[in-house]
């Protein structure tokens, strides 16, 4: 999915999009790659200009268009995606800089340049030192590598004074020496800025912009290049796949090559995700700019070098040859990753950043919808006035009862999007406002867990009786429920299962055993899917029960896991009879009820990371257990939000997008990949700077109080949620079956 979210943005992206296409075709590029090393204008500059493309970012005051960092991005994305060449993206992050800058007559005059079409480069790394002199300044040292710098007449310089304060200075390249460089990027030329004891008067000194605001443009137009670089390789890639053929099939119906191109795709979703999350970041606070700013440079620059490797490999050896175009998309990713500087710094510093701050993902106002807010006020506290009399939440399960709960089920808070009468068919935003609520009054807002899945396939299929029936049980935390779903032979082929279902009079007789039952042991009921028809092909002769768990032959044996806990079953069911009524929908309508079920379940799954918190490392580094440097530590703090960042940025820009209308198809998968791998990556890091402190399973009585288990066994327990739900594996065979729709 592109940047673009709404329907202009959408309209400004395919315009960009068929622009460059026309203006800047590979074919040219390649052709005057020497010019473009030297810095040399592209033939399309004059075009682009004229276009307005230069100025799209800034302020209409200073002649620009009056767009914001999100209609940048939107416009990066798609020349990175069409790879075009020259000056705009280096002229962009230095007249971004200057427009962050404070109102003044060099500001102004600078940015008039920038308007008129001057290119420009932004030197802003270390190397460039700054001392007084007679009013003004004097520079001298040489810069790191710098993007664009060869060709520009602009230079945007941010020097450094021996007390670490930031002079920033707009100067002709006649100020210093450039030396041109041999570019990793063959389109965009790269150079060195010499100066010695260069001179700079105050007229050429600009009013310093935040540090923060000024990394934060730099990242994100960086970002939304990359996010346009990992789309090419997708896309490109998804097309060669299905025509080339080895053995006789297309390429693209092996799994090995099905999962490699999948995990792609959920890289480039993440990577546009992260670009679109620094790009709505432009008016938030300084914390929130570095968060997001920070998230870019760990995350989604190295990502996009990753994309484009394995990218190459899938092309085969064609895809190393000099006349395809995979290395020059290739190069272009690796450059922009080297702009921002190196992964583990930006990995300390946001998790520096992170342990004061967190990023808001809320998607509404404080003050919106003022009379839901003053009903739900009433409410919550009248809620609060009463008991907490329920039996507390415990592992995998819910509250049960208790008059709190009641009194919130009655106002229909328990579930707000269901339909009247169990809800209030809360859209995203209204949910977010009840969500809010909640959390300002630091009440607990219930959850029916497992009946989370199964309600919502009773709303669709169930009849009138049994949604009457348990509904508004569930909600008020009378009944829980479990799932009978998994089965010791099938595995996560669902329907391979063997468990029958017998016709008889009245009914019908289920025999067989489930496993990896959570809840089962507490459960009042479980939803059981069952074979009714064994002559039936595969998915068609399944059906769809509710099974009352105290029934005569069910018999429920805890399984104990390797973490020593007991949070799932075994459940052996001998003749269990379940009345008609109890059959959802028809016979043998069970595979298309449990595809209901299951998208509920990746869908709840997918918005929290149960294993691998990032809160679990703030537990640590406040108990001090861990043999690793406390720096080491801050590290794997940073690492650790970066993903739970990029997950709750994909969660984000689905809702945004649902409430625009758009149809993802893939967000389900992606979210659970990527959540998948957020805590198997974010358990293991923790379990590499804990050191001897890992020979304790459990942490001493009264120490991170809030993850009693603590690290260790955190994860060691990582099998429940890599399996549950559909291991990684089988979410990579869905996107690459049903969203790339790569040959079988």
């Amino acid at each position: 999915m592109p940047l673009a979210l709404t329907d202009d943005h959408r309209d400004l992206a395919d315009s960009v999009a068929a622009w460059a296409r026309r203006a800047a075709p590979i074919e040219a590029t390649r052709d005057r790659l020497d010019d473009l090393a030297a810095g040399k204008r592209p033939e399309a500059w004059d075009a682009l200009l004229r276009q307005g493309l230069h100025v799209i970012h800034l302020p209409e005051e200073d002649g620009g268009a009056g767009g914001g960092l999100m209609e940048l991005a939107v416009v990066a994305e798609q020349l990175g995606r069409a790879l075009h060449p020259g000056p705009f993206l280096p002229t962009v992050l230095a007249s971004g800089a200057v427009a962050a800058a404070p109102t003044g007559l060099v500001r102004s005059q600078v940015m008039e340049r920038f308007v008129e079409g001057a290119t420009g480069a932004l030197v802003d790394g270390p190397g460039i030192a700054a001392a007084p002199c007679d009013g003004g300044w004097t520079l001298s040292g040489a810069s790191l590598p710098v993007l664009g710098l060869p060709g520009a007449e602009i230079v945007v310089v941010r020097a450094l004074t021996a007390a670490g304060e930031s002079v920033w200075c707009a100067l002709t390249p006649a100020a210093g020496e450039v030396r041109v460089e041999p570019a990793t990027d063959l389109t965009r030329p790269v150079g060195r800025l010499v100066l010695d004891d260069r001179a700079v008067e105050a007229t050429a000194v600009l009013p310093a912009p935040s540090d923060h605001a000024v990394e934060l443009h730099t990242a994100t137009v960086l970002a939304a290049d990359a996010a346009g670089v990992a789309r090419w390789f997708v896309d490109t890639i998804v097309e060669y796949v299905g025509t080339r053929q080895q053995f006789g099939v297309p390429v693209g119906s092996f799994q090995a090559v099905q999962h490699k191109i999948a995990l792609m795709l959920v890289r480039a979703e993440m990577i546009g995700a992260v670009a679109w999350d620094a790009a709505r970041a432009g008016d938030d606070t300084a914390d929130q700019q570095r968060l997001a700013a920070a998230q870019v440079g760990l995350t989604a620059l190295p990502a996009a070098v990753d994309v484009a490797g394995e990218g190459v490999m899938l092309f085969g050896g064609i895809g190393f040859t000099w006349e395809h175009d995979a290395h020059l998309y290739w190069r272009r990713a690796i450059s922009l990753s080297a702009v921002l500087g190196e992964e583990s710094r930006w990995a300390a510093r946001l998790g520096a950043v992170a342990l004061d701050a967190d990023r808001d993902f809320g998607f509404v106002a404080d003050d919106a919808l003022p009379e839901l807010r003053a009903e739900l006020a009433t409410i919550l506290d009248a809620a609060l006035e009463l008991p907490d009399d329920g039996v507390p939440a415990s592992g995998w399960g819910s509250s049960r009862g208790g008059r709190r709960q009641e009194h919130l089920a009655e106002a229909r808070l328990v579930a707000p999007h269901y339909p009247a009468p169990w809800g209030r068919a809360a859209g995203p935003q209204e949910q977010a406002v009840i969500a809010q609520e909640f959390t300002r009054r630091a009440l607990a807002q219930p959850s029916t867990v497992i009946g989370e899945w199964v309600l919502p396939t009773l709303l669709v299929h169930g009849t009138t009786e049994q949604q009457q029936r348990f509904l508004d049980p569930t909600l008020r935390g009378e009944i829980l429920w479990c799932q009978l779903f998994s089965e010791p032979g099938a595995g996560s082929d669902l329907a391979g299962l063997s468990t029958r279902a017998r016709k008889v009079e009245g009914g019908w007789l289920i025999s067989g055993q489930k496993v990896w039952n959570s809840m089962a042991a507490e459960a009042d009921w479980g939803v059981c899917l069952a074979r009714t028809d064994p002559d039936a092909p595969k998915h068609a002769g399944i059906s769809y029960f509710l099974v009352d768990m105290r029934s005569q032959g069910v018999d429920v044996r805890p399984l104990r896991q390797a973490t020593g806990l007991s949070e799932f079953n075994e459940v052996f069911l001998d003749d269990v009879f379940v009345p008609d009524d109890c059959l959802v929908a028809e016979a043998g309508a069970g595979w298309r009820l449990a595809v209901t079920t299951l998208a509920n379940e990746r869908l709840s799954m997918g918005a929290r990371l149960s294993h691998g918190s990032s809160d679990l490392v703030r537990a640590v580094l406040d108990s001090g257990d861990h043999q690793a440097p406390r720096d080491a530590v801050v590290e794997v703090l940073g690492r650790c939000v970066g993903r739970e960042m990029a997950l709750s940025a994909l969660n984000l820009r689905s809702v945004l997008a649902r409430i625009d209308g758009l149809d993802l198809g893939a967000e389900i998968s992606v979210q659970k990949v990527c959540n998948a791998i957020a805590q198997r990556d974010n358990s293991r890091d923790l379990l590499r700077v804990l050191g001897r402190h890992a020979l304790v399973a459990v942490p001493p009585t009264g120490r991170h109080t809030d993850h009693s288990d603590g690290p260790v066994i955190d994860h060691i327990g990582l099998p429940a949620v890599l399996v549950g739900g559909g291991t990684l594996e089988i979410q990579l065979n869905v996107i690459a079956r049903r969203v790339l729709r790569l040959p079988r």
